[in-house]
């Protein structure tokens, strides 16, 4: 999973470096939800819940307690 992060963090400074905003902030929500999904792997030890939702990954793995309020905002507004 944390190889098709990378994957997608390479394609989100293309997009950024051609200008393709709404793709971009695409890219940057896919990264992220999918380091949280390997995170949530790791520690549970089980598949994520089938969502796209930022926020109950974190929660349901623990990741949340480790982040700022700022991040926790920010994994807010990049959801759609």
């Amino acid at each position: 999973m944390l190889v098709l992060a990378d994957y997608d963090l390479i394609t989100a400074k293309a997009m950024l470096d051609s200008k393709r905003d709404l793709y971009l902030g695409f890219m940057c929500h896919q990264v992220i939800e999918k380091s949280i999904k390997a995170y949530f792997w790791f520690v549970n030890k089980s598949k994520p819940p089938y969502t796209h939702n930022l926020l109950v990954h974190s929660g349901k793995s623990s990741f949340e307690s480790k982040v700022s309020s700022d991040q926790k905002f920010f994994l807010a507004e990049l959801m759609p």
